[in-house]
């Protein structure tokens, strides 16, 4: 699928990495380095437009490596650029770890997976089907 994409960055435009890629990397666009400190969160420019066809939406996640060596996350995880949208392309980092991160520029900060989704159209009812689970949730199907 063809996606029309207006690159303001210094960078080159997101790419798969291996065959079996659902996620692009996308990099930080800065003038200058970020500090991120612990419990902080701050919206990371990327200096990418895009112009998505309707029932479809780019869903920004985190990087794992950043996650598991960093304490670094997408704070909305995962976040939504929808179709309509036509603003830069930002990501909001937050640092869950005791120390300040730098973010540099062309630092890889999330990742983008395409998704198409389908609209609801609700049907109001008195009552719908029961099921053996019923309304147990929050962990109510027990750990394992």
């Amino acid at each position: 699928m063809r996606i029309p994409l207006i690159n303001r960055s210094k960078h080159t435009v997101p790419t798969y990495k291996t065959s079996g890629s659902s996620g692009m990397d996308i990099r930080a666009n800065l003038t200058e380095p970020i500090i991120l400190a612990p419990n902080q969160r701050k919206a990371v420019s990327t200096g990418l437009f895009l112009e998505l066809p309707e029932n479809f939406e780019i869903q920004v996640r985190p990087r794992s490596g950043l996650a598991l060596k960093n304490g670094i996350s997408v704070l909305n995880s995962p976040g939504t650029i929808d179709s309509d949208y036509r603003g830069e392309i930002a990501v909001i980092l937050i640092n869950h770890s005791n120390e300040d991160f730098v973010i540099k520029d062309g630092d890889r900060i999330a990742q983008i997976v395409l998704t198409k989704f389908e609209t609801i159209e609700w049907s109001e009812v008195n009552s719908i089907n029961s099921t053996d689970r019923g309304s147990g949730g929050f962990g109510s199907t027990g750990r394992n």
